[in-house]
């Protein structure tokens, strides 16, 4: 496995797959892999000649300077993993690699940013479109893969494609959710919990399976329902619930608002958020 660390590099190996026209798959990650980001690099592995793997942590999609301080770093690890999984690039660029000079896009994402996460974290979509242009076109992969558990900022880099233009032969794969054996969506910051706080972690998928295995009557009476639950627990706060249409990410206020609905979570267990999803309803 080849680790690459400037930007210059990785054009070149896009370039060079391009002229032999091999296919690159990329998977975007900010590092402290584990079990879900290798799903996605075996998924990767199976459907494209040449993967590539970036690892960074980018500070403009942080609006929390200790969240972004926090934030687990792990490369020697990554690279081990990577290299098992039988990745043929990674991607390890310094912040001043990727951003010589600011970078002052803004990027007009629509509706599909302006719930759930658009207003808890603002100008968190904006770095993230950021970012991932930048990578689609240092990498020009013909697939990219993204984890269903960052469920709203799928639909955030399709409208950053929309946007963009020159990505015409680009496929968005969103992958399903890895989770540990007692429920736990899969997350680099749950390192961060506590041995108590990661025994109470759990409910937050049981609760929500439970919801939508018997969804009540309507929708706001499930919301209410899944919060109550969950906020009667030790250390858990839930930040939102939204039931949305999966595909505009627009709350629904009605189950016969959608074909697509699915609920969408941020749960804070102790100072470390969490985020999660469900789908109540798909036709």
């Amino acid at each position: 496995m080849e680790i690459i660390r400037t930007a210059s590099r990785l054009k070149e190996l896009a370039d060079k797959a391009r002229a032999e026209h091999k296919s690159v798959g990329l998977v975007p990650t900010m590092g402290a892999l584990h079990k879900g980001h290798l799903s996605l690099v075996e998924r990767a592995r199976r459907e494209n000649d040449i993967v590539v793997v970036s690892v960074f942590v980018n500070p403009t999609q942080f609006n929390n300077a200790n969240d972004l301080a926090t934030y687990p770093r792990t490369e020697e690890a990554d690279c081990l993993l990577l290299e098992q999984a039988g990745v043929d690039a990674a991607f390890i660029p310094a912040v001043e690699e990727m951003y010589p000079e600011p970078d002052t896009r803004q990027f007009d994402l629509g509706p599909v940013a302006e719930v759930m996460e658009g207003p808890m974290r603002p100008g968190h979509f904006n770095g993230v479109a950021q970012i991932v242009s930048k990578l689609f076109y240092l990498a020009r992969p013909v697939r990219a893969y993204f984890g269903e558990k960052d469920f709203q900022q799928i639909a955030v880099i399709r409208r950053m494609v929309e946007l963009e233009g020159g990505f015409e032969d680009l496929e968005i794969v969103s992958c399903p959710i890895c989770r540990a054996d007692d429920g736990l969506a899969l997350s680099s910051r749950n390192v961060r919990l506590t041995p108590e706080q990661r025994a109470v972690a759990p409910a937050i998928y049981k609760v929500l399976s439970q919801s939508a295995a018997s969804p009540l009557p309507t929708v706001k009476e499930t919301q209410r329902d899944v919060v109550e639950q969950l906020n009667s627990l030790p250390f858990m706060k839930v930040e939102y619930f939204t039931i949305v249409d999966g595909l505009t990410m627009q709350p629904i206020s009605s189950w016969n608002d959608t074909d697509y609905a699915v609920g969408c979570i941020t749960v804070y267990c102790g100072d470390v958020r969490l985020i999660d999803n469900i789908t109540y309803k798909k036709n």
